[in-house]
């Protein structure tokens, strides 16, 4: 049943069933789906290793990984980037905290070079590391080991899927890259996104451009073969077997048999075919995050105060998914439990409590150790440049006049002015909420819903 924990037992083979089909008849069944045949192992890459990307494949390589005949999965991440010392003493601490990683480190051969590192003898890299199973944006989370490749053509030529796990600023730099590594293949690649935010153009007319369409251009794979996976999640938790739900989102071709294979007892994987709505909410979740965590720590965690928050922030996001689409999925369901635990738990969150706070500054860029690309930061200059066109002129509800959509959003104005032009502290989304002129968030959902609001022009459509 769609929705229930699935039933899982081990059957005299030793292999693992799931509501009575195991795993390797799922993979079996998905690589006739592919063609291949009994001696072309299903090839996945995993191209970018933060978080996400490294608990990703991690699940696969658990999954799958034992059939070593008809599925490989590696990661791509870039060589050269050094461990710091604090993180590499951290890094040992966690090692001999936990015996099962301990031994198997040691029966690898592989506990020495950590010794070293914490004792200064050494620099350990993170390609290194990830290999052994540590990611360094969330070294807390031992995962199993990896193969990790850091030459990107070696890592993609001859892919069956590619897991696109980059922020969305590097996204289309790496995939311009990868395209001149396909040139010369036959088959056509399944790309599946985990990337959450956006590109703004302005020529010829204002419009996003999401990283699954960043992914068509750049590498000319049909639109079909490239899907979108969000939900609610935090890596570490759901590496951690914490029972999590997830959406594939686009074409039907590969969508469903995709969300049966990647569907696992405590990952439940629906599938949708809105990936407009759920790319662009999972760029927006990431804005609204930064401001919830601002919140948070102003506020000393007040409830009353973050649920003020929560509310008016909801209500932009819906009034700026109906500029986009024409009949959005409705902020609901995971779409609305994606964004819940954004706001409470994640990067962009954390990142504004600490900004809040005092104990990081927006001088140290939107890069930060331990945590990775704050991609929130980026997602505000991208939504408010593009909603701030006079071009695409709304009627203000009453002043009966002609304004920009970002006029109706404040706190993405609000925190455009404390992330990008800087002119304001975080004190000011306080003052944001405060604001005894704002409206009744239902306001903004009644005019984005009785308007013909829907601008086919801002995902470059006709």
């Amino acid at each position: 049943m769609v929705g229930s924990i699935e039933a899982k037992s081990m059957l005299s083979n030793g292999s693992v069933q799931h509501n009575g089909l195991n795993l390797e008849e799922k993979l079996d069944e998905f690589r006739r789906l592919l063609g291949k045949s009994d001696k072309d192992p299903l090839k996945v890459v995993s191209v970018g290793a933060g978080a996400w990307g490294s608990v990703f494949a991690a699940l696969l390589q658990e999954s799958y990984g034992g059939f070593r005949e008809k599925f490989q999965i590696r990661i791509w991440r870039r060589p050269g980037r050094a461990v710091s010392r604090s993180t590499a003493k951290h890094l040992f601490e966690v090692i001999n905290s936990r015996e099962d990683v301990l031994r198997r480190l040691i029966r690898r051969c592989a506990y020495l070079k950590y010794v070293e590192a914490r004792l200064g003898d050494r620099t350990l890299y993170a390609d290194e590391i990830l290999k052994d199973g540590f990611c360094l944006n969330m070294v807390d989370t031992p995962l199993c080991p990896l193969k990790v490749v850091t030459n990107l053509q070696e890592a993609v030529w001859d892919a069956d899927i590619v897991v696109n796990g980059l922020p969305s600023t590097e996204t289309r730099q790496v995939f311009e890259e990868i395209s001149k590594y396909w040139k010369e293949r036959i088959t056509v690649p399944i790309i599946i996104s985990l990337s959450k935010g956006i590109e703004t153009a302005l020529e010829p007319v204002p419009h996003i451009i999401t990283p699954t369409k960043m992914i068509h251009q750049a590498t000319g794979v049909p639109i079909e073969n490239v899907l979108y996976l969000g939900g609610p999640n935090i890596a570490a938790e759901i590496y951690n077997k914490e029972y999590a739900n997830a959406r594939i989102c686009g074409a039907e071709k590969w969508r469903k048999p995709l969300a049966k294979f990647l569907r696992q007892p405590h990952f439940i994987v629906w599938d949708n075919s809105d990936l407009v709505t759920h790319e662009v909410m999972g760029g927006l979740k990431n804005v609204y995050a930064i401001g919830a965590g601002m919140v948070a720590a102003l506020t000393n965690e007040s409830a009353t105060s973050k649920s003020v928050y929560f509310a008016h922030c909801t209500s932009e996001m819906i009034f700026i998914t109906h500029l986009l689409a024409e009949e959005p999925e409705k902020l609901a369901g995971p779409l609305l439990a994606d964004t819940y635990v954004t706001l409470l738990k994640g990067r962009n969150a954390w990142y504004g409590q600490m900004l809040a706070k005092g104990e990081i500054n927006r001088d140290m860029g939107d890069s930060i150790s331990g945590k990775g690309m704050i991609q929130g930061v980026s997602a505000v200059g991208a939504f408010y440049q593009l909603l701030s066109q006079s071009s695409l002129s709304i009627l203000h509800s009453e002043e009966k006049k002609p304004v920009a959509p970002v006029e109706s959003c404040p706190i993405l104005k609000t925190l455009y002015k404390i992330l990008i032009t800087r002119e304001q502290s975080t004190q000011a989304i306080l003052q944001a909420l405060r604001d005894e002129t704002l409206n009744d968030p239902r306001d903004r959902i009644e005019i984005a819903q009785s308007h013909a609001f829907y601008r086919p022009s801002l995902l470059d459509q006709p």
